[in-house]
């Protein structure tokens, strides 16, 4: 793995972390609920339920802001080197894992972490 470094942008991840806190708070704050994405996802493949409405948005929004940014100025695109198969059944065996370790670890330490938790301090501390 190599990492392009005349590409690196510290002001948009800052940008972006203030975006992600901010969103994990206001859903919090006014929906009571917290910002995982396993979470969110899992609750919307289970039985129907009358909260789907936020999860359909939430994770609309998950998906439609690259899209959005990528539309409006410099295309987000990272370079993987794998295949579609490959790239399609690491994420489904990442999000088994989250599922099994109630969450992952940036879940854990954005949402996790500031609301005490130390199951969510301990996942983040020994994480790889």
């Amino acid at each position: 793995m190599s990492i392009d470094f005349t590409s690196f942008t510290p002001g948009l991840s800052l940008a972006g972390g203030l975006v992600i806190g901010a969103a994990a708070a206001v859903l919090v704050l006014f929906n009571g609920r917290i910002a995982g994405i396993s979470g969110i996802l899992g609750g919307l493949l289970g039985a129907p339920q009358k909260d789907a409405g936020w999860r359909v948005a939430f994770l609309a929004g998950l998906i439609g802001a690259p899209v959005l940014a990528g539309m409006l100025g410099r295309p987000i695109a990272p370079h993987i080197q794998a295949g579609w198969s490959e790239t399609l059944a690491a994420g489904f065996l990442v999000g088994i894992g989250t599922r099994y370790a109630s969450g992952c670890t940036s879940g854990h330490g954005v949402c996790g972490i500031s609301r005490g938790s130390i199951r969510s301090l301990v996942a983040t501390a020994t994480s790889w």
